[in-house]
């Protein structure tokens, strides 16, 4: 196992977008790094983006109905080359793209960050056929880096369909009672996932938290859908 260690650490870095040697510690070239899509400008309840012109104090949505999270931040808007990177992850084992991900994630920490992480989990049936969750694979070396470590309190009881597959309404009804909450939540949780959409996975978990007495929350994503 160190012989095989040692040898993952030799190979030459490659840029994981374009296949050009990669730089400054990552697999990414210094050109596709300059041309991801960070989420510069967005909303800090729901971190959805915002066009650079408008102020970014809050979303019409969240001025209408303020979102449980005390504050959210994604680290990219879902846009190549980040889509790409994710689906890679996510459902073709390219655990590669997760490491980059996560050290991309490492270069905006959240001024927000003092608690655990809570990766969102996943349910035992999906986790057996994945092999690995994606939310705790970043979860992980973000802890790591910020020092803050992770919480896995929270467990996924019931399978559900997958969230990609519905529209907004029936996203928030997919996941009524699919999580549940083992002891007591410590102070300062922020939620992590790889990707949200339309908010209704994390609502549904802090909702669960909230429930079994959690306090202020917040939520970091790797990239957040327009």
């Amino acid at each position: 196992m160190a012989v095989r260690w040692l040898g993952l650490q030799a190979l030459p870095l490659r840029c994981l977008v374009c296949d050009a040697p990669g730089e400054d510690g990552l697999d990414l070239c210094r050109a596709c790094h300059a041309a991801l899509p960070w989420n510069r400008h967005a909303c800090p309840h729901c971190a959805l983006p915002m066009p650079d012109a408008e102020p970014a104090d809050h979303c019409a949505a969240c001025l209408r109905q303020r979102p449980r999270q005390a504050g959210a931040e994604a680290t990219f808007v879902y846009a190549p080359p980040i889509d790409r990177l994710l689906l890679r992850f996510k459902f073709h084992q390219d655990l590669a793209a997760g490491r980059l991900l996560a050290q991309l994630m490492q270069q905006r920490v959240p001024a927000f960050l003092e608690g655990p992480l809570l990766p969102v989990p996943l349910h035992r049936r999906r986790l057996g056929t994945r092999g690995y969750n994606q939310a705790l694979e970043l979860a992980r070396p973000l802890a790591r880096h910020t020092g803050c470590g992770v919480w896995q309190g929270l467990q996924r009881i019931r399978a559900t369909a997958a969230q990609s597959s519905l529209d907004a309404q029936a996203r928030g009804d997919n996941l009524h009672d699919a999580f549940a909450v083992r002891g007591h939540p410590p102070h300062g949780l922020t939620v992590v996932d790889d990707v949200m959409t339309t908010g209704a996975t994390t609502d549904a978990v802090l909702r669960e938290l909230q429930r079994a007495g959690a306090g202020p929350m917040h939520v970091w994503v790797c990239a957040r859908v327009p």
